[in-house]
């Protein structure tokens, strides 16, 4: 069982090597519990390539574990190391399990996937359960469709872990977008612990980052970004045909192709992108938010952070979301465009360039996401920040009177 200290502490486990979503939700978690909480230590487990280069705030700090990434077959490999996977993943397990033992948390929040990535949480759930240790599940608004969902979490024994070791499931997003576990079967204890946090508020901070930005950002812009760009070439690709055919669509554009593109594409797109004068591009800038703030609209593919970015900076956008091999983007930017806080443009596979460039055309007669009221929407910070403080050691007797309790969170009905 846990002994009195002075200093909370979290650990927060997000399982991708690939892709920038889960880091950058961890992060911005990390960074709003310690500036709640001021003797709170969180630290970061991630198989993320590139950690490194985003920037922490004091008391928050990360331990990259060997990277992997998933092949088109599904199966995973090695990221870097020339080892087999099964070694990789005893490694990763081995890494994790004794941080916990050391870190000691008392909160344990795993990002998106009940055991980790092949099961490599589970021994860790084991020896933190005993100690004392509130174990937390943070999901985001929307997994898959349940068609899909239900049996991967069935083959992946999920629900037995949902009910035997965690205390409660958060889910950052509002019942209004997704019931992100739709169609599973789970025991009503399991769904009694779940909470609707709302989602996760972000800022542009100025000054954030000492990266130079084109010219262009200058004037106001749209900001095209795909993430991580593993998967994006299919919208900077669409968005260059629609500059290349009207070179008078109403903003400039700035393309952020993402460290994860290919490198080969991204070569061809900046050299597509150098022949006109209206666009220019950058692979990486690690403050994207601040590049939100200053653009007067944003096409994007519609992952988690860029959706809660959006909302956050109230920015007229236009999703275009990718429909393999999750149709979480498109459920997401569905739900998001019939509340009208966004445009969505699907994707029909053709990429007509006029087709795109009418819907630029009409992004800036679009709504921002201000103009409509959905109670609730942006609190995902400030729910966290009370669901954490019962749990951090001397942050219980600072946390006001006034804060709500977990029952007066939305549940899944």
């Amino acid at each position: 069982m846990k002994t009195a200290r002075s200093a909370g502490r979290v650990l927060i486990y997000s399982h991708d090597s690939f892709g920038l979503g889960h880091l950058r939700r961890c992060q911005t978690i990390a960074h709003a519990l310690v500036e709640r909480f001021e003797h709170l230590s969180v630290l970061i487990l991630s198989g993320s390539p590139i950690i490194g280069s985003f920037d922490f705030r004091s008391r928050v700090d990360f331990v990259r574990v060997p990277g992997v990434i998933k092949l088109r077959n599904g199966e995973y490999t090695p990221l870097n190391l020339h080892i087999d996977i099964e070694r990789t993943l005893s490694m990763r397990a081995s890494i994790i399990r004794h941080t916990a033992e050391v870190f000691d948390p008392d909160l344990f929040i795993v990002d998106k996937e009940p055991l980790g990535l092949r099961g490599e949480v589970l021994d860790t759930l084991k020896v933190l359960k005993p100690r004392g240790t509130r174990l937390v599940l943070g999901l985001r608004d929307v997994m898959d469709e349940p068609r899909l969902l239900a049996p991967e979490w069935e083959r992946k024994n999920a629900v037995p872990a949902l009910r035997d070791y965690y205390d409660e499931i958060w889910v950052y997003g509002l019942p209004q977008i997704c019931d992100p576990l739709e169609g599973i079967s789970l025991p009503m204890g399991v769904r009694q612990r779940m909470f609707y946090t709302g989602y996760l508020a972000r800022e542009a901070r100025n000054g954030a980052s000492s990266a130079r930005l084109p010219e262009i950002t200058r004037k106001p812009y749209l900001l095209v970004t795909t993430g991580g760009g593993g998967d994006g070439e299919a919208l900077i690709d669409w968005v260059l045909r629609a500059y290349e055919h009207d070179r008078l669509l109403p903003y400039p554009a700035l393309l952020v192709l993402g460290p994860f593109m290919h490198s080969e594409r991204q070569s061809e797109f900046i050299n597509r992108a150098a022949k006109l004068k209206r666009v220019d591009t950058i692979t990486f800038y690690n403050h994207l938010e601040t590049l939100v703030a200053r653009a007067a609209g944003v096409v994007a593919m519609g992952g988690y952070n860029t959706f809660c970015e959006v909302l956050s900076l109230d920015k007229r956008a236009l999703i275009v979301p990718r429909t393999t091999p999750r149709l979480e983007q498109f459920i997401r930017a569905s739900r998001a465009s019939s509340l009208g806080l966004v445009s969505m443009l699907a994707d029909d596979g053709r990429h007509d360039p006029e087709t795109m460039a009418a819907a630029l055309r009409a992004l800036p007669r679009r709504n921002r996401p201000s103009e409509v009221v959905v109670p609730g929407l942006l609190e995902g910070l400030e729910n966290v920040a009370r669901l954490v403080a019962p749990w951090v050691g001397r942050e219980r007797a600072s946390a006001g009177a006034g804060d709500a309790a977990p029952e007066a969170l939305p549940r899944l009905a």
